[in-house]
């Protein structure tokens, strides 16, 4: 079974991550028609900005659900595959990002 993360550049510029395991195509076309309403719906048109496949769904929803929780500069890293930016705009307790520091 194939399954995909994915995601869409809206036309008012924001971002949209979802997961499919019916087709990567299959479900792009679903976005750009609008046969769902949700997010997507009412920012069309959308565009496939990255994705990538997973063996399994376990992986996959892990995966979908760190980078829904990713600010839109992290994103954005991802989308240029910039992995450097990536592990440098990464949070945690023990070391913020250097734009946050105090001083």
């Amino acid at each position: 079974m194939k399954i995909h993360i994915y995601m869409l550049r809206c036309c008012d510029g924001s971002y949209y991550v979802g997961l499919t395991r019916e087709g990567l195509d299959a479900r792009i076309a679903d976005h750009r028609s609008g046969r769902y309403p949700g997010y997507t719906h009412s920012r069309r048109p959308v565009e496939l900005v990255w994705s990538e496949e997973f063996q399994w769904l376990t992986d996959a929803i892990a995966c979908e659900q760190r980078i829904k929780g990713w600010r839109r500069e992290k994103k954005e890293a991802l989308i240029r595959g910039d992995f450097t930016a990536l592990k440098s705009l990464s949070r945690t307790a023990k070391h913020p990002h250097p734009s946050t520091g105090s001083g």
